[in-house]
Formats: C-alpha cells, structure tokens, sequence
C-alpha cells in the first residue's frame, strides 16, 4: 500500500474529461432523469483513463495544489476518487466546485425537471461514503475541502461532522500550503479558514501533470466588478507568455490535443483596463494554436467584443482551419436593462455606457455568428435589486437575439461576491415576466441545439455515434418543461 502526505481528489463528475467536451460537464448539475443512471454517467462524466494507474488528466484545480504542493517539498499525489483505498495518507484534499447542487446552473435544471439532487451532489456525497475515503480517515487522515464550491458549507455545517471534514478552506490553493503544513505537524485545524491573500505571479506553479481537455490558466481576477461574482473580489494578474507555453507543453507532452484559454475574459489578456489589445490577442492564439489541434476560450465579453471587432476576425483566421471550424466561450449576458448594470455591473458595458449595453450585445453577437465563435451566455435573474421592468428589457433583448447561434441560459441569482449575504433566489418567487424569460430561453435553446450540435460532435467519431443518445436528454428536458408549465 503506498504512502503519501497529501493524497488529492475530487467526486467523479469532476474526476472525467467528458469525452474531450468540456460543455458536456454543464450535463453533471443535471438532477437523475428518464435516461439511465450508467448511460448518463458515461454520456456525461465517464470515468477517466488512467496511466501507471493515476489520472490522465484531473481538474487544472487539483493540479496547481498539487505542483505547488511539490515545489514546496512536501509529498502530493492527484488519484482518481475510486483508488483512494490503495493508499495511506496523512491528508485527503478534496477539490469542490458544487457540492450540494445550490449553483446557478444546477438550481435552474432543478426548476425544470424537479426529480432529485443533482448528479455532481450524489456524487460528491458517494466520494464520501466509499470504503477508501473511510478506511483513511479510520487511519487518521485529516480532510481538507477546497475548490469555487467551498462557500456552501457555511450553509451546512453539520455535514462536517457527518462526514468527517476538519477544515473547508476558501481562497487561491496556493495559500493553503502553510494550513497543510500544520496539518502534517499534528496542529489542531479551523473548521473554515478563510485566506484573503492572493499568490503573486511567481507564487503560483507550473502544473506538473496533464489538465481536463487542456485547460490552462492565462491569468486570474476581473477588473469589471460585477457585484455577484466573487472572482471580482481578486486582484488581477495575467501570466506571462512563458508561464502559459510551459502548461501547454505539459499537456501536450501527455497526449492531449485540445486545450481551453481560462481567464475571466480572455480577451483582456494583459491588460489592466477593459480594452483588448490586438497584438497580445493574436500572439497568445497563434502560441494555443501551435500546440493545440482545437483550442476555445473559457469565458469573454460582450463588450470586449464590440469595442475591437477586428481582434474576433483575426482569431478566427488563426483558430478555424482544418482541424476545427468554429471556437466556443462563456459569455455573460445577464441582463437586458441599463438600470441593473449601473445598480449591479458597474464595468460591465466599459468602454461602453450602461444605456449602450443592449445594442452592445447585438452587435457583438453578429460578429461572433459572422466569425465562428459560438458561446454558451448566460442570464441571470432574481438579483437583488431586479425590477420587474429589467426583466422586460431582458425580454426584449432575448427577442432581438433569436438568429443569434447560442445557447442562452437563465439562472437564479445565488448569494456570493459582494452580495454573498442576500437572500437566495428560488424557483417559487419567480413571477409572470421571469417566467417569459425563462421560457424565451428554453425555446431560443431548443430551436439552436441540433444545429450547434452537428458542428459540436463533428471531430470526434465517437461522439458522432453519442449524438442521438444527447439529442433524448435534450428532448428530456423539453418533456419536462412541458410536463412542469415551463414550456408550453
């Protein structure tokens, strides 16, 4: 049986690659439905492939912790959730991005098909209840939480004690090395340790081992401000171009062909204000593009879009080519209304004015359809200060975006960042316009999902052949969407 100090893992919904489809995660904060729960998991997070019996590739989370942990000198090993028997340990870290279902996507999957928790909490729970996680802890092993999904604890605090867990820490990994250390010394931990510091650049490693689908780091922090985001709440650092080509290396040296730029929008790399630059754009794509075969964007902006058109057509010349014909994002629409972004979104229209905002979207939406770049937005309602006349400028813009390719999805607003101690937002106090918007959604959804499916599963004949079994999980949730009034 081997040995190690800190041995890390994550639930089996995070512990996958999703078949090379990092979207197809979203499926996991889906609750159990009419497919079968085998057939979902494989279709959604199948297990992952292990080499040397460890994990390919394991949440870009779990292996920052891991090299930082390394570079520290103290023993870490990444390990798949099923394996944890195999080992002896004196720490387990688990890595967390939504334990309990109480996410925006998971409490709006909830709303339509209400039939259970969703799939990432049973299992989350399931990691806990294993035979392994039991065994170590029967050892002694200390367990330490951390991950975006720790702030749901303070909500539950007994299920610590149920389960076991010393300490839920919340903040950048590479902080908790000193709170790891008095753990392997036998230091008595708190049960929440909250760290407001933030690693500087030369703080923050260089991943060792492969990342789900290649995801790679390009920078952290936001300079936009939006009040429900804690990622606002960091100061913002972009990586240097070396720092960045080292990770791709990494996963490119392991097998892994396809790679995802993460930042809070990647089209503000290097910069400190809201205005991409042309140049750092296209060095930093065509570098992605050397090493990855397909390569898509975590997250970008409307606006960022808008205010520099050309840097959109000059990416797609260098991303679209043989090998792949479009590229994806998240992007955050979140509202409609001018009012909320001043009350809400402070920077989220610069260098635009909030009033401009609508007419922001729309045209960034037509050079994004012009040049193969396809997002997954988002909307949220419930914020705190909503009125029901925002909700209708959200409307009318969803009207205004109906030959827009894009998935569109409404969520709940959930307490965090500034707005961390509102009340929550739940599926019941929704009136009659968050109830249109909703359903504008869900029909703007379904009337794109076939279509950017086909290009969606073009690379890959394997998921060419999974494609029909997706096809009845959407038509799933448009049963249900029915069967619930959401849907007429």
């Amino acid at each position: 049986m081997d040995r190690v100090d800190v041995l890390l893992t994550c639930d089996r919904t995070l512990m996958s690659n999703h078949h090379g489809k990092e979207f197809l995660g979203f499926g996991t904060s889906a609750p159990p439905n009419w497919l079968p729960e085998w057939l979902f998991r494989y279709l959604f997070f199948p297990k992952i492939k292990k080499v040397n019996g460890l994990p390919w590739q394991a949440p870009y989370g779990l292996r920052k912790i891991e090299a930082k942990l390394i570079d520290e000198g103290i023993d870490a090993l990444v390990v798949d959730p099923d394996d944890l028997a195999k080992y002896r340990a004196k720490i387990i870290g688990i890595y967390v991005m939504d334990p309990f279902g109480w996410g925006p996507s998971s409490t709006t999957f909830a709303g339509v098909m209400k039939t259970g928790e969703p799939y990432l909490a049973k299992y989350f729970k399931k990691l806990l209840q294993s035979k392994g996680y039991k065994k170590l802890k029967e050892e002694g092993a200390k367990t330490i939480v951390g991950g975006p999904g720790t702030w749901q604890f303070r909500y539950k605090s007994e299920f610590l004690d149920e389960y076991g867990i010393d300490c839920v820490f919340n903040g950048e990994g590479e902080m908790a090395v000193d709170l790891i250390r008095d753990a392997l010394n036998g230091k008595k931990l708190p049960r929440f340790h909250d760290e407001y510091g933030a690693p500087s650049l030369k703080e923050i490693p260089t991943i060792r081992k492969a990342s789900v689908n290649g995801l790679i780091e390009i920078g952290r922090g936001c300079p936009r401000g939006c009040k429900f985001c804690s990622v606002t709440l960091r100061p913002l650092r972009w990586y240097p171009y070396e720092k960045i080509e080292k990770e791709m290396k990494v996963n490119v040296e392991a097998g892994v062909k396809g790679g995802i730029l993460h930042a809070e929008d990647v089209l503000l790399y290097g910069q400190r204000g809201v205005i991409p630059n042309e140049e750092k754009i296209v060095k930093l794509n065509e570098m992605a593009k050397k090493y990855y075969n397909i390569i898509s964007w975590s997250h970008a902006s409307f606006a960022a879009v808008a205010a520099k058109p050309k840097i959109i057509e000059k990416c797609s010349e260098i991303i679209c080519d043989e090998k792949q014909k479009w590229w994806g994002a998240e992007m955050g629409i979140e509202t409609g209304s001018p009012e909320l972004i001043k009350k809400a979104m402070p920077a989220k229209a610069k260098p635009f004015k909030p009033e401009q905002y609508p007419e922001i979207v729309k045209e960034a939406a037509g050079i994004m359809t012009d040049n193969n770049l396809i997002p997954a937005c988002t909307l949220i309602t419930g914020l705190p200060e909503e009125t029901e006349n925002d909700v209708i400028k959200t409307i009318e813009l969803m009207d205004d975006l109906k030959d827009f390719k894009s998935v569109i999805v409404p969520l709940f607003f959930v307490p965090m960042g500034k707005l961390k101690n509102e009340d929550w937002f739940k599926e019941e106090e929704m009136n009659e316009m968050q109830k249109e918007l909703l359903i504008k959604c869900l029909r703007h959804d379904l009337k794109w999902i076939n279509t950017i499916a086909n290009e969606y599963f073009q690379e890959r004949k394997r998921c060419v052949f999974l494609k029909p079994f997706y096809a009845l999980f959407v038509k799933i949730i448009e049963w249900q969407g029915r069967k619930k009034g959401v849907l007429e």
